[in-house]
């Protein structure tokens, strides 16, 4: 093991004091070596806070297999309680109550940051709601957007959408055992894929929905870096400084491990790169203890769809973004 193991999962042993006889203490941890350099190093175990050490002190380490995930079934969740996890996995920069529903700005960056979670009831009649939401978008110069659906959204709201003339783009939410993704992935490619709990240049350089302005972009550090445990996956480039081959992003929300941003760049395509990624990630949901994946994709996508009914992805639920027209 040494610091070209950083992002990988690893086992370390370390001299952490003496007993009364003198005699040396050491203690291991298990967890992704999330840091080494001057300053020593630091391993993310499954739970609990960060270790950090001084390199002198380290006894022993070595890179160890991803954790074996067990097989268990999907977690028990509805749509509206789906819905809900999602939206604390990619928390907006900005959000405000309107009864039941969320109001949710991050300067256009993404739809889902930049549209009303519209559960339950808004605390007053549907076009005085609507007409609310469009004042609060206009407010912030955003386009007023409203991801609507059956089971969670109120009785009617469509009907009202309608009649304003908003027009629709259907989502997929889809889910899968956690176990079963963990064990996908060529070996040689789930070897390439390194860990982070921060997305760096380098990541941010293939995510392709980064950019668009200072604003838009500190708006997305924020939303991809929030959420209850977020990990970000990077295969590094052929050489240094060159950019990532693939990257991905996972959040953990107690049973369920959400997953989004995986990019794989033109070159490193049909390598098995995205699937590895993915397999990486879960398999460290499932070390946080994590049983249930989901995932959102747009209906239309019909590669994205191909290549999740292929690792064992099913549609939970649809639900629509609608958008309103200005004025």
């Amino acid at each position: 093991m040494d610091r070209s193991d950083v992002g990988r999962r690893v086992s370390v042993r370390r001299l952490a004091g003496f007993a009364d006889d003198n005699r040396p203490v050491f203690r291991d941890a298990i967890g992704v070596l999330a840091a080494w350099d001057d300053d020593g190093l630091t391993v993310v175990p499954r739970a609990g806070d960060p270790v950090s050490f001084d390199e002198r002190l380290l006894v022993a380490g070595k890179v160890v297999p991803l954790f074996p995930a067990r097989r268990a079934p999907l977690p028990t969740a509805d749509p509206a309680g789906l819905r809900r996890i999602a939206a604390r996995g990619w928390p907006a920069v900005e959000q405000e109550p309107l009864g039941a529903w969320t109001l949710r700005a991050s300067a256009g960056f993404t739809r889902r940051a930049n549209s009303v979670l519209a559960l339950g009831d808004p605390g007053r009649p549907l076009d005085e709601a609507l007409a609310a939401v469009r004042a609060w978008y206009a407010a912030r110069g955003l386009p007023a957007r409203v991801e609507v659906g059956t089971p969670g959204s109120p009785e009617g709201l469509r009907e009202e959408l309608d009649r304003l003339g908003a027009t629709y783009a259907p989502t997929l939410f889809r889910v899968a055992p956690l176990a079963g993704l963990a064990r996908t992935g060529l070996p040689a490619a789930l070897r390439e894929v390194r860990l982070s709990r921060t997305a760096g240049p380098a990541w941010l350089s293939l995510y392709r929905r980064a950019g668009g302005g200072p604003a838009v972009e500190e708006a997305a550090l924020r939303v991809v870096h929030g959420g209850p445990s977020v990990w970000f996956a990077t295969v590094p480039g052929a050489g240094p400084g060159q950019p990532p081959l693939a990257v991905g992003r996972c959040v953990i929300d107690g049973p369920w491990a959400g997953f989004g941003a995986i990019e794989v760049a033109p070159h490193g395509r049909r390598a098995g790169l995205g699937t590895a990624v993915m397999a990486v990630l879960a398999a460290r949901a499932a070390e946080e203890g994590a049983s249930g994946a989901y995932l959102q994709v747009e209906a239309e996508n019909t590669g994205a769809v191909a290549l999740y009914d292929g690792l064992g992805f099913t549609t939970s639920h649809t639900y629509q973004y609608a958008l309103l027209p200005q004025g």
